[in-house]
């Protein structure tokens, strides 16, 4: 195997960083856990679309492939080399960004987090998966309050079934084609699983693309109290799940993409004069750091002028600018469509 591996229309990161030379000096490496740089570049390799062409396998993958790994992730998250990642969970004050309820249809903010001692979903054995999902499940079965729900294994509820669920983001299904090359797939559905509040606003996902995908939500625009929930979640599970961090770096994840806060936080809006006037929502998303997807996520079509609007930056940047700089800009996105 030598570097020149990649096709030739493949425009990634990786291979955009990863020369000859350097994949000499790296291609015999291991992480404790056995990870190698051949499993870490599958997903590129099998997919020239992807743009960015690499997976950690553990969080061990970020130090001993880090010559590889550190330009990617600069280059992608414009993060200067020499910086450290800080965190703030501050819960701030914001007013209602809709009140009437005329544009901003459900608001979402989740996290992902994997746990220390284990290796990342690309690399993990069955029986991995299986014990994550059971420490998992035994702290959120100490949930109280608000936050008591009930956790559904996919492996034991027929997936037809799964879906009839009333909450739609209960349900998370077997990882894209980029993710299955990665080895992320591997073992579904065993393993996983879906906890979920009473009033279904609170809830986690285990072993998807990484070991814990939490998530708060409700409908309307109260972004500061998805948020407060959020914040007060974490602080639960924070106390029984030790979360893999790194000081430059924040959370670790599968994704390179995903450092940091490994925070996305956003609305389904509906903006039906902008729908066709997108130069104009475009600019205003560059200006606060937005990212514009289709109404169910990346690489969907936008219906009934509904958008999903969400939070660029994950790193070098805090949970709570985040939340902050997101209610700028929705505040500026809807009198753009009030006034266009």
């Amino acid at each position: 195997m030598t570097a020149g591996f990649f096709s030739e229309t493949s425009r990634s990161l990786v291979k955009k960083h990863l020369g000859q030379p350097l994949f000499e000096q790296l291609r015999h490496l291991k992480t404790g856990s056995g990870f190698t740089l051949e499993k870490a570049l599958r997903s590129g390799i099998k997919n020239p679309d992807s743009a960015i062409g690499i997976y950690a396998g553990d969080a061990e993958s970020y130090k001993v492939f880090s010559p590889v790994f550190d330009p990617v992730i600069f280059e992608y998250h414009n993060f200067p080399k020499g910086r450290d990642h800080v965190p703030d969970f501050t819960k701030p004050y914001l007013p209602l960004i809709d009140p009437e309820k005329k544009y901003i249809l459900s608001t979402r903010i989740r996290v992902a987090r994997n746990l220390e001692d284990f290796c990342f979903p690309a690399h993990m054995s069955l029986s991995h998966r299986k014990e994550l999902e059971k420490k998992t499940v035994k702290a959120l079965g100490s949930m109280k309050g608000n936050f008591k729900g009930e956790y559904v294994s996919l492996t034991d509820m027929a997936k037809n079934e799964f879906k009839q669920l009333e909450n739609k983001p209960l349900v998370f299904e077997k990882g894209d084609r980029f993710q299955d090359a990665a080895g992320i797939n591997s073992d579904f559905p065993e393993g996983r699983g879906v906890f979920y509040s009473a009033d279904r606003q609170f809830i986690v996902w285990i072993n998807e693309e990484d070991h814990l995908r939490i998530m708060s939500l409700e409908k309307g625009s109260d972004i500061a109290s998805v948020f407060n929930r959020l914040c007060q979640g974490l602080q639960i599970l924070e106390e029984a799940l030790d979360f893999a961090r790194d000081k430059t770096y924040g959370y670790l994840t599968s994704c390179p993409t995903n450092l940091g806060t490994a925070m996305r936080a956003g609305v389904h809006i509906r903006l039906e004069k902008l729908n066709r006037k997108m130069d104009i929502l475009n600019r205003l998303a560059r200006e606060y750091d937005l990212q514009i997807r289709g109404t169910q996520g990346e690489k969907t079509k936008v219906e009934d002028a509904v958008f999903d609007i969400s939070n660029a930056k994950r790193l070098g940047i805090s949970e709570t600018a985040i939340i902050q700089t997101l209610h700028k800009g929705l505040l500026a996105i809807i009198n753009a469509e009030k006034t266009v």
